[in-house]
């Protein structure tokens, strides 16, 4: 059976907002946010795309975007696959120490994962749960590097389709036979929202 994979970052939390590093470190969704995740909702809804099954990872982040996507209509999984790379000791902290990309093993040596850890461990993660899904259009609310890593992962590219990924961006990828395929990139238009 073919399915639909929609795989989409949370809203803007108060660490993005702070521009502190945020991997396996959580912080709540701003005002934005909300209204972030309120547009990816009307996404599907303009769409017609009626999601048969969601899933999270265990930040409150990505469980708050997803009720909202939702309208709390549908009961969701949480599972630590789909946990945001974990920056070690550099979590919490400015994001101007973020060393320049492509970070690969860099966060290692600090307590943290490298990127293919990361890769792996949201391919593996998404792969049984769309193996055992329900329905056709499956949601799975993730975060920004977790995604590009999964990306990476199943492209096999080193370059994401786009500079920078959205709160609430959604990548569309169908999955069948065990396989996933790349197929779209949604950034959400923002300029109607307030971004203070």
């Amino acid at each position: 059976m073919t399915k639909t994979l929609y795989l989409m970052r949370h809203g803007q939390t108060l660490f993005n907002q702070m521009h502190k590093i945020q991997g396996v470190c959580d912080s709540p969704l701003t005002d934005l946010g909300i209204n972030q995740a309120k547009l990816a909702r009307a996404y599907f809804n303009d769409r017609q795309i009626k999601l048969t099954a969601a899933f999270c990872s265990t930040s409150e982040r990505a469980s708050d975007t997803l009720e909202i996507v939702t309208n709390n209509s549908l009961p969701y999984t949480r599972l630590k696959g789909l946990k945001e790379w974990n920056f070690g000791r550099f979590e919490g902290q400015d994001e101007a120490l973020n060393p320049p990309l492509p970070y690969e093993d860099f966060f290692k040596t600090f307590g943290g994962e490298d990127q293919s850890e990361v890769g792996l461990r949201m391919e593996a993660t998404i792969l049984d749960l769309m193996a055992t899904a329900a329905g056709e259009n499956v949601l799975v609310v993730s975060h920004g590097a977790a995604c590009a890593c999964f990306y990476r992962q199943v492209t096999g590219q080193s370059q994401l389709p786009i500079r920078g990924i959205k709160n609430c961006s959604i990548f569309k990828y169908q999955y069948a036979d065990h396989h996933l395929t790349y197929q779209d990139l949604w950034q959400p238009d923002f300029s109607q929202l307030d971004n203070k």
